[in-house]
């Protein structure tokens, strides 16, 4: 089905929004779009709305019970969004998601939006817009809108948000780019700006036999990488930098989540990584680096990002964090190690060169590594950015890919 012959599903609490959510129904119908309203009330359900309240709350496992009549509003409102995200990911003719309202319903709504596909149109307007929405966001790809004025009755200014928003996410619909023409040879790929001279070599290789998506490795940028491996998007992955794991382990401001390569574990797909960037932990502006880490080497990529080089002990802890998850994935793997360095900044004569460090790294993962016909260790005498890498690597995927 395609999106413009589905419906929009317009999403919140018609309790103490009804009036805003019935008038983006209707500029929503007003430019001939199918609209579902969707009551995601935990106080006082109304009975208007195409799906009440109790509907959705009946898809939380527990039943209706845990989600309506909860005197903590908290609870009520994780496990609102929790039913809400099983009941959307159960409907086949969801073309688009509009919501509004304050922190509960962006709490609520987003949840099931970051459930949702890539590509598919996820319109927020919410009043915690323009402050920190990393959470609400994550590796979804939902448009935020600021609402200005608090959701809070109709208005000038609150009528031209809303109708702003209701012809955005109409206007995504009825006018679709399909995301899904890479005829099985789409590859995803992660970088950092350290490992750029390895990915742009692979994938002028690549290119144009394949389409490459290359992720920013922030955080959200391996999040959003593993969510659509998770999806089946990709035919397969070079996983060259994992950099966040060391922001995840020593409290970095890119860290991945505890699940990274996990879309490697449940999913079979042809994987080649490596240790790219593990040498730094990432933070913000020079005063902003915790006081553990003072005496340690430091590197100002910008006045907002301040590098800390990892050491021989934290090396040894990815090593052990990223193998045993390796260790898991039940499809091909090849994992390569640069043993002249895993970034720009680790090669010879460079700021973070440490072969102390890296030792601890590469013996940690050879001590844990289980090697079998369908999992191999490669080790490359050279940096991570030499062509020879790079070479190592086509080689790789190409022989578990066919």
């Amino acid at each position: 089905m395609s999106q413009a012959s589905g419906k929009i599903y317009v999403i919140g609490t018609c309790d103490t929004k009804g009036d805003e959510l019935k008038f983006a129904c209707e500029c929503l119908r007003a430019v001939g779009v199918k609209v579902v309203l969707v009551d995601v009330s935990t106080a006082s359900p109304v009975g208007y709305a195409d799906v009440t309240a109790t509907e959705v709350a009946m898809w939380h496992p527990e039943g209706a019970g845990a989600v309506l009549g909860q005197k903590d509003r908290g609870q009520a409102v994780s496990a609102m969004g929790l039913a809400l995200m099983l009941y959307v990911l159960a409907q086949n003719d969801v073309s688009g998601v509009l919501g509004m309202g304050g922190s509960g319903n962006t709490a609520i709504v987003t949840t099931a939006m970051k459930a949702l596909p890539i590509g598919l149109p996820k319109v927020m307007v919410s009043t915690l817009a323009s402050g920190n929405v990393a959470g609400f966001v994550g590796p979804s790809d939902i448009m935020l809108m600021p609402a200005v004025v608090d959701v809070a009755g109709l208005n000038a200014i609150s009528r031209k948000i809303i109708s702003n928003a209701a012809y955005a996410v109409a206007g995504m619909v009825q006018h679709n780019l399909s995301v899904s023409s890479t005829g099985g040879n789409a590859v995803g790929m992660t970088m950092f700006g350290v490992t750029t001279p390895c990915v742009t070599e692979i994938r002028k290789h690549l290119e144009p036999a394949h389409e490459c998506f290359v992720f920013h490795a922030t955080g959200t940028g391996g999040q959003s990488f593993e969510k659509l491996a998770d999806s089946g998007f990709f035919k397969g992955v070079f996983d060259i930098t994992t950099t966040e794991v060391a922001d995840f382990l020593f409290g970095g401001t890119l860290p991945c989540t505890e699940d990274r390569f996990g879309a490697f574990i449940r999913n079979a797909v042809p994987y080649v990584g490596s240790v790219g960037a593990v040498d730094m932990i990432n933070f913000g502006a020079m005063d902003t680096v915790p006081d553990k880490f003072s005496g340690r080497k430091r590197l100002v990529h910008n006045e907002h990002v301040t590098l800390v080089r990892t050491t021989a002990n934290e090396n040894r802890k990815i090593g052990e964090f990223i193998v045993a998850r390796l260790n898991q994935m039940k499809g091909p793997v090849r994992l390569l190690l640069p043993l002249q360095g895993v970034s720009s900044l680790d090669a010879e004569g460079q700021p973070f060169h440490d072969p102390v460090a890296d030792a601890a790294l590469f013996d940690a993962i050879r001590h844990g590594w289980k090697s079998t016909s369908n999992h191999m260790l490669l080790e490359i005498d050279c940096n991570i950015n030499d062509v020879l890498f790079a070479q190592t690597a086509l080689k790789a995927f190409n022989e578990i890919t066919g």
